[in-house]
């Protein structure tokens, strides 16, 4: 009797302390694993700060000439083409010695003609006394005054002409000046913003001394990224490199590209961050026809790939080429330490360390996930192609 009771009460205490095992174990983490695969993997570079999308061409204008705006011809948003009046500052008193010019060009042109006509008929009057005085009928003094009044009228002809070119070249000073009051698009494009306002003054900018433009003109037809990369970066980049281009105001849409120009010096605009400013010119310019110069934007320049190479997704590769990998036959993390080549924000190529097929951890923020720790896949996640 006292040896059933015994028993009993160890029984008891065994499955009292299983249960307390049981409740009191740890619980498996929750994990996000992605397969070890086989792909495309590429080495590529990005801007260190924000790209911006750059016109081609775009230009800052002001008149030549200081002076009131007289007529604001356009306005921002308006379209222009080639060779428009934008502004066009007062100009009254130039418009007037225009004319006036005109009106001297013209009267110096019929004293010339009249002269001109002169010195041509005293021209033949000199060679018909030439002939008379071979027949006789006339004295050698009477052709001297022939031949004289002949090249008189001949000099009087070319001052008359010279006077013409005269007036022709004051009209051209005179409408000279009158062009610099007039602010005309160097190309087609778009009015971006208008600085000056109708009867207001404006002044070209002194040496020095920026002013605001009265017209900031742009060519939307022709866009590119201005990127700063790092100047470690910098070395590895070429000319025509393929590049891909994302645009803030586009979320998920990527724009082809390729590297259009590396600037040959390096900028040191933050302490502890000089970049290179590399431009990315757009591969297809239909592309561009929805973007606005100004959109922030992210480059992603193409160093190398490699196709069809065994690869991991970046994120799940921890300090030290190591990788946790979830076991299914043990529901449990192993660590490894892996091999890797090219590599970029999204894969890695892993040349040794693990095989395709195998599940990597890229949960690796959450408390609990280390190695040899019981763990549970909740999602399968394969950050693309």
């Amino acid at each position: 009797m006292r040896l059933t009771r015994v028993l009993t009460l160890a029984v008891l205490a065994a499955g009292i302390a299983g249960a307390a095992w049981y409740f009191s174990r740890p619980k498996p983490v929750s994990v996000v694993i992605a397969p070890v695969d086989r792909g495309l993997v590429e080495r590529s570079v990005a801007n260190t700060r924000a790209a911006t999308v750059t016109a081609c061409r775009r230009a800052k204008l002001a008149p030549l000439s200081g002076g009131q705006i007289a007529k604001l011809r356009v306005h921002e948003g308006d379209r222009v083409k080639r060779g428009q009046v934008l502004i066009e500052l007062w100009n009254e008193n130039l418009v007037a010695q225009e004319r006036v010019a005109e009106d001297q060009f013209k009267a110096v042109r019929l004293r010339a003609e009249e002269a001109c006509l002169a010195a041509d008929l005293a021209r033949r009057d000199a060679e018909r006394a030439r002939q008379l005085k071979d027949e006789g009928f006339i004295s050698i003094e009477r052709v001297d005054r022939a031949e004289s009044e002949a090249q008189t009228r001949a000099v009087a002809c070319s001052a008359a002409k010279a006077d013409v070119e005269q007036a022709g070249a004051r009209i051209t000073a005179v409408r000279a000046d009158l062009s610099r009051t007039y602010l005309r698009a160097p190309f087609a494009g778009v009015v971006a913003e208008i600085s000056g306002e109708l009867g207001e003054m404006t002044i070209p900018s002194p040496p020095g001394i920026p002013t605001p433009p009265a017209v900031d003109l742009i060519d939307d037809t022709c866009l590119y990224v201005t990127a700063p990369i790092d100047e470690v970066d910098a070395p590895a980049i070429r000319l025509n490199m393929p590049a891909r281009i994302s645009v803030d105001a586009f979320p998920g849409r990527k724009f082809t590209g390729h590297v259009r120009r590396i600037a040959p010096y390096v900028l040191d605009v933050e302490k502890q961050a000089r970049t290179v400013d590399v431009e990315v010119e757009f591969s297809d310019p239909k592309q561009t026809e929805v973007l606005l110069v100004g959109y922030s934007a992210d480059v992603e320049i193409v160093l190398d790939t490699r196709a069809d190479a065994l690869r991991v997704p970046t994120s799940a590769i921890q300090e030290g080429n190591r990788v946790l990998v979830y076991v299914p036959e043990t529901g449990r993390l192993e660590e490894r330490t892996v091999t890797t080549g090219l590599s970029n924000w999204q894969y890695t190529e892993v040349t040794a360390g693990v095989r395709a097929g195998e599940r990597v951890v890229l949960s690796l923020e959450r408390p609990g996930i280390k190695a040899g720790a019981k763990a549970r896949p909740e999602s399968e996640n394969t950050p693309g192609p």
